[in-house]
């Protein structure tokens, strides 16, 4: 059982064996001392003018050992792909190769300045032009943009790219946008905030788009549809060619969130299919660090209909020379360009490590990738749907994830009970809860790094859970039981959080 809190008794620690249970920073020094000696700086004027501080910090003094040994012990509570399989559907959590992190370590790639000379960052260039080159081949575009940042941000540069296309057919009143429910939740979100109306087109009984609901829809006030493929249902969308064409016949563009591009990447070019625009996740089809190890990278490609209309700056090769390309010497031939999504021109080292990762790979490497990931997925799903619903699992083969519902659960038990059981199990849970289209969702993404032992391993952790859950056993209300936490109160903690440390003492006498 994990302890509470440290007591007001002194002399207890709370750590059981090597689980230590580690105080807040708060408590482990004070801001009344530092953790190093610095002699009393020599009086000048100051500079800060009206942002001078006028109250202490507030932040605890501690020593380097202190510190290190902070974070270091936090660090172990973390789980981490490093540790094990990472379950989180749709997330694509694979290994990140260290050849990777190697290469963009290197001097001029690691310490490159967005404020040096052209001339002294030639081959940061040329690294970001051939993975742009490798990028529109591989999607079958016609170009990219590589200065979004993330995902929703290149879903927003995609948007806004098609907003500016239509705006220059005299067709800026286009204020509808169609999101089929087996869509990332980022989709309605994005086009939401770029201005637009969003309506959801259902979803079949086998998880797909259902075509002849959105066929119906479109019209003159359409601008476009954001489509999902492979979808969050973990399948593929095989009427993506005629969805293309229905929307461009009425005038739409198709933008396609390509989260999920590592399921088809090698095998299927988006190009071929009819989009317009597709961002890509660096950090999930292309293993560049996930999180923590960012800032990311979601690279925008583009149809040659859409093309005159991508971001500002750009990377152009110029004779042997490669150039920037901004505002100020965009000329004639950029002139559409919506503007700009970032003061520079992207994440170094996301774009070192996704080349390194494709260069190491080559075309062969990159179709076994598509082929293994879904391989695994299928084999998670065909090994555990006669223990967990599997409501897809009569459309055929999945892609990329498995998805399992919490459907034949007893009364009392569901998807939060599986998913907190399974940390006692050692794993981090699975994605719960979605897509919204399945009640009770738990998706499940192995990703190709995971050898058959893996997925063995975890196979037996959740059907075991499951079969718990289904024998109502009653302690997998309370799990999880070995983490460094108990089970929070989700509702209270979402409703009320409480993000910010206060002195006990002081707060005591606030209250």
């Amino acid at each position: 059982m994990t302890p509470e809190r440290r007591s007001s008794d002194a002399t207890f620690t709370g750590n059981r064996a090597l689980m230590l249970e580690e105080p807040l920073i708060f408590e482990i020094g004070s801001t009344q001392t530092t953790g190093v000696e610095v002699a009393e700086p020599a009086k000048v004027a100051s500079k800060l003018g009206n942002l001078a501080r006028s109250a202490p910090i507030g932040l605890p003094g501690l020593s380097e050992p202190e510190t290190v040994r902070h974070y270091t012990r936090l660090s172990r509570q973390n789980y981490a792909i490093d540790l094990g399989l990472f379950p989180l559907g749709s997330c694509t959590m694979k290994h990140n190769p260290r050849l990777n992190e190697k290469m963009a370590r290197l001097p001029g790639f690691a310490d490159v300045h967005p404020l040096q000379p052209t001339d002294t960052v030639q081959g940061a260039f040329e690294v970001i032009h051939q993975l742009a080159h490798w990028l529109v081949t591989l999607t079958g575009m016609h170009s990219v943009a590589m200065s979004p940042k993330a995902g929703a941000h290149g879903e927003l540069c995609g948007i806004l790219a098609i907003k500016a296309a239509l705006e220059a057919k005299g067709e800026g009143h286009r204020n509808v946008i169609l999101v089929p429910e087996s869509a990332h939740g980022t989709n309605p979100a994005t086009a939401a905030f770029a201005g637009y109306s969003v309506e959801d087109i259902p979803a079949t009984t086998d998880g797909r788009v259902d075509v002849a609901a959105l066929t119906a829809r479109l019209g003159p006030d359409v601008a476009g549809v954001m489509i999902t493929n492979p979808n969050t249902c973990g399948l593929f969308e095989r009427e993506m060619r005629t969805i293309s064409d229905a929307v461009h016949a009425v005038g739409g563009f198709v933008y396609c969130d390509g989260a999920n591009f590592n399921a088809i990447v090698g095998r299927v070019r988006p190009g071929d299919l009819g989009i317009d625009a597709m961002h890509i996740n660096l950090h999930k089809t292309f293993s560049t660090p996930h999180g923590g190890g960012g800032p990311g990278a979601g690279p925008v490609v583009f149809s040659e209909a859409l093309t005159p209309f991508a971001p500002l700056p750009f990377v152009e090769k110029q004779g042997e020379h490669f150039a920037l390309v901004e505002e100020e010497n965009a000329g004639e031939h950029h002139a559409q360009s919506f503007g700009r999504m970032v003061a520079f021109n992207g994440q170094m080292g996301m774009f070192t490590r996704a080349l390194t990762y494709i260069l190491s790979h080559g075309a062969d490497g990159l179709r076994q990738v598509a082929e293994d990931s879904v391989l695994n997925a299928n084999y998670i799903l065909r090994s555990l749907e006669n223990t967990l619903d599997a409501p897809f699992a009569h459309s055929g083969p999945c892609m990329h994830e498995a998805i399992f519902s919490d459907d034949g659960l007893p009364e009392g038990f569901s998807t939060i009970d599986i998913a907190k059981g399974l940390i006692d199990e050692g794993y981090h849970p699975m994605t719960m809860y979605f897509p919204l289209v399945v009640h009770g969702a738990m998706l499940v993404e192995p990703t190709e790094t995971e050898s058959k032992a893996a997925l063995d391993q975890f196979i037996g952790a959740l059907r075991s859970v499951a079969e718990r859950a289904k024998a109502g056993d009653e302690s997998l209300k309370s799990a999880p039981h070995f983490a460094p936490r108990r089970r929070l109160d989700e509702t209270l903690a979402a409703r009320k959080p409480v993000l910010v440390w206060k002195d006990p003492e002081m707060a005591e006498a606030a209250e």
